[in-house]
């Protein structure tokens, strides 16, 4: 069983920047994809971005891409989204994600193994 734990939420002015942690524990992920999601309210839960488990291949949603970067330290099984030039559309629970497997990909719900039980990020306009 693996647990995540996310941190690093809160509330920001537009424009501003906040970096998500997620820590994971109960299985070593070095081999896993791991993900970013997000739910606005009254909306589904949206891919945000992915990393590969060497770091060396992410990919962004449209909406975020020059935003948003994804990254992650294998040694403290940890990921992190470091969130710039925010926006009041950016406001959702974010949740952090494996895959279901080792080297599974991650581009919607339906590929994820794990979730972490999510952090608020609330953006002020």
């Amino acid at each position: 069983q693996v647990q995540l734990v996310e941190s690093g939420g809160g509330l920001v002015q537009a424009g501003g920047s906040l970096r998500l942690s997620c820590a994971a524990s109960g299985r070593t992920l070095s081999t896993y994809v791991m993900g970013w999601f997000r739910q606005a309210p009254g909306k589904s839960r949206e891919f945000v971005a992915r990393i590969t488990w060497s770091g060396g291949n992410t990919y962004y949603v449209d909406s975020v891409k020059g935003r948003f970067t994804i990254s992650r330290d294998n040694a403290k099984n940890t990921v992190y989204l470091q969130m710039n030039s925010l926006k009041p559309e950016d406001t959702a629970v974010y949740y952090c994600a494996t895959g279901r497997g080792s080297f599974a990909e991650i581009r919607n719900p339906m590929d994820v193994g794990f979730w972490g039980q999510g952090t608020q990020v609330t953006v002020s306009s």
